[in-house]
């Protein structure tokens, strides 16, 4: 169950002393409900009560982080199984692989890839996470020399190997940068446990198909002080996605639901198996890894490592997650005010948009693409695409007039005509009666904004 503010503010002090920087105790539980604050800052909070909240505060997931430093990346640390409840924190680590049996030059070329592989999005550069170093050889010495060659990537890094020696080697070379290890496993298991204690790095526990078996093992790492934790239950591709699904739902429902402290811990899947099996690269097998990847996105995975890097394969993936990972509570936006593009003078047009982040981003992007030379005003909307908040009144002539004399455009320019977006017409008027400028209706795409603005000027 969702902690409440109820719940909270009867372990505050009450005393509603306003140093939090809130109006009141409850005020100051409401916003820590909505991790919108942090109960370091309620000094008269007694050591009980503060570690009994820090306690009812704590995430169903454990948050396990990978990585230090710049390199650092959390894993976990959601509280609901719906993102509509509140929202999914620590955005799924989309991790791509290389193995011990590549040759310099194409293992430099394959990091090459990964470390630059990036797109802007609504303002968000979309990046990968980290790199999975797989032990493909089997051999201990070559899994510790390409982990060498890695040491200095700017991700952090997934160890693979499920033989002790191969891993303590490589430990020894990256130890100190807190990669993940994996995999402990029931024949591993005391080995893996004491290289994670020894070097301080979280351990993965790969258990496939058995969550009784899971369980136990997770219990039995808990209890040699091991608190970093990342369960695999087994990617199963093709005919056994449905188990692999079954599996990972159910580990989360045992973590947010039960609190069973053996699963409270990040998931990991393993979509780069749909290749592995066969070296052979097509189209077939970068379409099903895709739709394995955004499956196991969709199904609570908090860690996913990949073998394909085509940045056609990619992008969705990176869409997929930044529209999970935003807060459903909280749109999007940008700062309202008036932006400007190309080379401008007194007779330069003047665009309307509003701040919805995708709508003005969309619009920022057709025009630089379009070379066209505007002012582009963009209006508090709180966070509304334009047929919404016309709908919902947000978008209205007070508004607009308001947000002309706000910007100060008058002062640069000489006319007073505004261009605003084709699903803005029906307001046309009330711009022009609330503002005593001239209204153009421009087109209901932003794409055909350049064209228009050549044709009727």
């Amino acid at each position: 169950m969702k902690v409440t503010a109820m719940d909270i503010y009867k372990l505050l002090p009450k005393t509603n002393c306003g140093d939090c920087g809130e109006a009141s105790c409850m005020a100051f539980a409401t916003k820590l409900s909505e991790k919108e604050i942090d109960l370091k800052v309620c000094e008269p909070l007694d050591t009980p009560e503060r570690e009994k909240l820090e306690d009812l505060l704590a995430p169903a997931v454990r948050e396990v982080i990978m990585g230090t430093g710049d390199k650092k990346v959390i894993l976990g640390g959601d509280e609901v199984l719906y993102r509509y409840e509140l929202t999914y924190y620590n955005p799924t680590a989309l991790v791509i692989d290389v193995n011990d049996e590549l040759e310099s030059e194409e293992l430099d070329e394959r990091i090459n890839i990964i470390e630059n592989t990036k797109f802007e999005r609504t303002g968000e550069l979309l990046t990968l996470d980290a790199i999975a170093v797989r032990n493909k050889s089997g051999d201990a010495k070559k899994f510790a020399d390409t982990v060498s060659h890695l040491k200095n990537s700017k991700y952090p890094l997934v160890l693979c190997s499920l033989d002790p020696n191969a891993m303590k080697a490589a430990l020894e070379i990256v130890g100190n940068q807190r990669p993940l290890i994996y995999a402990a496993t029931e024949n591993n298991l005391d080995a893996m446990a004491q290289l994670a204690l020894e070097y301080k790095c979280p351990l993965a526990l790969f258990v496939p198909g058995d969550l009784e078996k899971m369980k136990q093992l997770s219990h039995t790492l808990r209890s040699q002080g091991i608190e970093d934790i990342v369960l695999d239950p087994g990617t199963f591709v093709g005919e056994g996605m449905g188990d692999t699904l079954d599996n990972f739902i159910m580990i989360r429902r045992l973590a947010v639901e039960e609190r069973d402290d053996d699963f409270r811990f990040p998931i990991l899947g393993i979509p780069a198996l749909v290749r592995l099996d066969n070296t052979e690269d097509n189209i077939n097998k970068s379409i099903q890894e895709a739709t394995v990847t955004a499956t196991l996105l969709n199904k609570y995975a908090d860690l996913l490592i990949l073998n394909g890097t085509d940045i056609w394969e990619i992008i969705p993936i990176l869409t997929l997650r930044q529209g999970l990972f935003t807060d459903p509570r909280k749109p999007q936006t940008v700062d309202a005010g008036l932006y400007e593009f190309g080379e401008l003078d007194d007779a330069s047009p003047v665009l309307l948009t509003t701040n919805f982040a995708l709508t003005y981003y969309t619009v920022e992007g057709d025009l630089k693409s379009g070379k066209a030379n505007t002012y582009l005003l963009v209006l508090d909307t709180d966070g509304r695409a334009v047929d919404v908040s016309l709908a919902g009144g947000q978008l209205n002539g007070k508004s607009v007039a308001d947000l002309i004399k706000e910007t100060g455009i008058e002062n640069k320019i000489k006319h007073k005509k505004m261009i605003i977006p084709g699903l803005a017409a029906p307001l046309s008027g009330e711009i022009e009666d609330d503002s005593g400028w001239e209204v153009a209706v421009g087109p209901r795409d932003s794409s055909a904004v350049p064209d228009y603005l050549l044709e009727n000027l």
